[in-house]
């Protein structure tokens, strides 16, 4: 609405210029601009300890584990899950002593509820890859067999909510209003500026049309943002997949799935399961409690006849 009303005041100046008392309203911006610098400042630290609160608000992304170093009687060795754009696969690679050969090596994993899968390995010049890629989730224990001597290495997941889902509308809300308040009053000294050494009276209502454009187009964004979440539409089709893996990774089906966002960082999820084992709720409450940003979790078994 403000975007529209400075709109629409700049147009009627363009067609019907009224005089610009310069040496006041020069001043006045400046101040204003001071202000607007001073609150953003202000509000981008408080944006920054409340993201802190929160645990990384300001990214999106899943924390795997590091590689892993393996101390071997010949030589370290390193091991990690590698998914750059790729399905995931292991990697192992020879960071001292002799080369390995993929005929020697093998890595088994056993997750939590004891399943177990052997990965064999294949060579790819200055690294070994597992033949097999990776299902999620990636969390368990995965023991490195070289030659006669076997290594475990454990692996753990978590897995955050996007920027989306993550971020504190409310303060984006605040820092938007005081930046986009900053910007129109740069506009506004350029284009007083101007007025007064050229003459160009037309600078001061197209400085307010250009304002008026910055507001609205960061409005629209905030406004199609928080309506979503009005609507509980899906904040994170990336986390949504992420649970569809993990519930389906063992042969169940997700027969119905609502994500919703309930806070900065905290989502919430109705979950329906059609499973032909003697599972319950709380095997995929168990399951799912891997991701932290799932703060309202409910689970529907159904058991197939």
């Amino acid at each position: 609405m403000i975007a529209l009303l400075i709109g629409y005041e700049s147009i009627t100046r363009i067609f019907a210029p009224v005089p610009i008392h310069f040496t006041e309203a020069i001043p006045i911006a400046g101040l204003g601009l001071a202000v607007n610098i001073a609150s953003a400042w202000l509000l981008s630290g408080e944006g920054r300890h409340h993201g802190h609160s929160h645990g990384h608000e300001h990214g999106s992304h899943d924390d795997h584990d590091e590689p892993n170093d393996i101390a071997t009687a010949s030589g370290t060795v390193r091991l990690e899950v590698f998914e750059d754009g790729v399905p995931p696969r292991f990697h192992l690679r020879a960071q001292s002593g002799p080369a390995l050969t993929a005929q020697a090596v093998s890595v088994e994993t056993i997750r939590p509820e004891g399943t177990r899968q052997v990965f064999i390995m294949r060579d790819k010049g200055d690294f070994l890859e597992s033949v097999d890629e990776i299902p999620e989730p990636h969390a368990f224990t995965a023991n490195v067999r070289i030659g006669p001597d076997t290594y475990p290495v454990p692996f753990e997941e978590h897995e955050h909510a996007q920027d989306f889902a993550a971020r504190d509308n409310n303060m984006r809300a605040a820092v938007i209003h005081v930046v986009a308040d900053a910007v129109v009053s740069v506009l506004v000294i350029v284009g007083l500026l101007l007025a007064r050494a050229f003459g160009w009276l037309l600078m001061d209502p197209l400085a307010g049309i250009i304002g008026a454009c910055v507001i609205a187009s960061w409005s629209y964004g905030l406004i199609r943002d928080t309506g979503a979440i009005l609507l509980d539409m899906n904040p994170d089709r990336t986390m949504a997949g992420n649970l569809r893996h993990a519930v389906e990774g063992e042969g169940d089906q997700l027969a119905d799935l609502h994500l919703w966002r309930l806070g900065p960082g905290h989502l919430g999820a109705i979950v329906s399961v059609v499973t032909a084992q003697p599972r319950e709720a709380n095997y995929y409450k168990s399951r799912l409690a891997r991701f932290p940003s799932l703060s309202h979790l409910t689970v529907e078994a159904t058991h197939k006849s």
